[in-house]
């Protein structure tokens, strides 16, 4: 029996999760604490950890993790920056889950445009109270504008189906263009200068931290509408109020917030928050936030659960077994060498 603990668990978690019970090689401790270096000490005894965006999987946790005997860290997400690949490599396998059902996100980030360009959640909010006045709710037509998508991996390019079904005129921008894509790639500065809307759809790392900040905020429309379903951290959100405020950016619509860590996945709603600038963000009649749903569907959870089972069973059914989605960090392709070679990467000295 291959025991996980399972960190930072919800209600849909427990329910998707729960569905396959019936594995007898797969047992999982559901705790609702998040993964920290404080609380790395519940997975003693354990195979192995199940881990989720908010989790922090640092080198020191790491090291705790390793000195426990944890084999794997499970994520139950297609990204990875809170985890230090690099400290693990050689250490302790990570595995995560790279598509689940990337129509869920580019879905939603098509729903927040649509409620922010229609206004929709204002008429919503009107008509609870028996006001059906049209005033202050004009919007404006996708048909015709100019989308920029910055990230052409699967939800990049299943939102960019959506935009084309709209009308919309795409150009995209990805530091590895999609090959035979028919899509028209751009510049990034060539992107934020013609788009009407740009839409976010690529991971967080070193090169896309704060990639819409000050400057390229400069270089965009006037009334330019942005769209983040993918990692807080792409945006600077200090300098995202500035554009609010000196209407050079018409609306945002956030489905993720880089200090998003303590505040989202849980009810605040009694609470005061402590973080001024989300609150500033929140307040902005132009700002629409949900609190990173996009992969929220059925379909998603379930694909989820079934894809993290078999990576764990891919990995610790038997010794040093092949999971096609390992993350490495030797060789650079963190992860398509796993995709190329049908091995996991060895170092210089031959140790997995």
């Amino acid at each position: 029996m291959i025991r996980v603990a399972f960190f930072d668990a919800k209600e849909y978690d427990i329910n998707s999760f729960g569905r396959l019970e019936e594995n007898p090689e797969v047992e999982f401790k559901f705790l609702e604490t998040k993964l920290t270096e404080d609380t790395a000490e519940l997975a003693k005894g354990f195979d192995a950890v199940c881990v989720f965006v908010n989790d922090t999987v640092n080198a020191a946790v790491i090291d705790r993790l390793c000195e426990y005997g944890v084999r794997l860290i499970a994520l139950r997400c297609a990204g990875y920056n809170n985890v230090d690949v690099k400290s693990a490599h050689g250490r302790i396998r990570v595995v995560h889950v790279p598509a689940y059902s990337p129509y869920a996100v580019a879905e939603h980030a098509m729903a927040l445009l649509l409620t922010s360009v229609r206004r929709i959640h204002k008429a919503y909010n009107r008509t609870r109270d028996f006001n059906f006045s049209l005033s202050g709710l004009t919007g404006f037509d996708l048909h015709g504008k100019t989308v920029g998508v910055i990230g052409t991996g699967k939800i990049g390019r299943i939102f960019i189906d959506i935009c084309r079904g709209f009308g919309m005129k795409v150009i995209a921008y990805d530091a590895f263009p999609a090959k035979d894509s028919g899509i028209e790639y751009v510049s990034r500065e060539e992107l934020f200068a013609k788009s009407d809307i740009i839409s976010l759809h690529c991971p967080l790392t070193d090169e896309t931290r704060h990639m819409i900040g000050a400057e390229a905020i400069g270089r965009m429309k006037k009334g330019v509408v942005i769209l983040n379903t993918s990692r807080g951290a792409l945006i600077d959100a200090e300098a995202l109020l500035e554009g609010i405020k000196a209407r050079k950016v018409g609306a945002a619509c956030l489905d993720v917030y880089e200090e998003e860590a303590d505040i989202f996945f849980e009810d605040r709603s009694g609470h005061i928050l402590n973080d001024e600038l989300l609150s500033r963000l929140i307040s902005m009649p132009n700002v629409i936030v949900t609190s990173h749903q996009a992969f929220l569907t059925e379909e998603a959870l379930a694909n989820i659960a079934e894809t993290t089972v078999n990576n764990i069973l891919a990995c610790l059914a038997e010794e040093g077994g092949f999971c096609e989605n390992e993350l490495c960090y030797h060789c650079g392709e963190i992860e398509k060498c796993r995709q190329e070679k049908r091995r996991r990467c060895q170092d210089e000295g031959g140790k997995k």
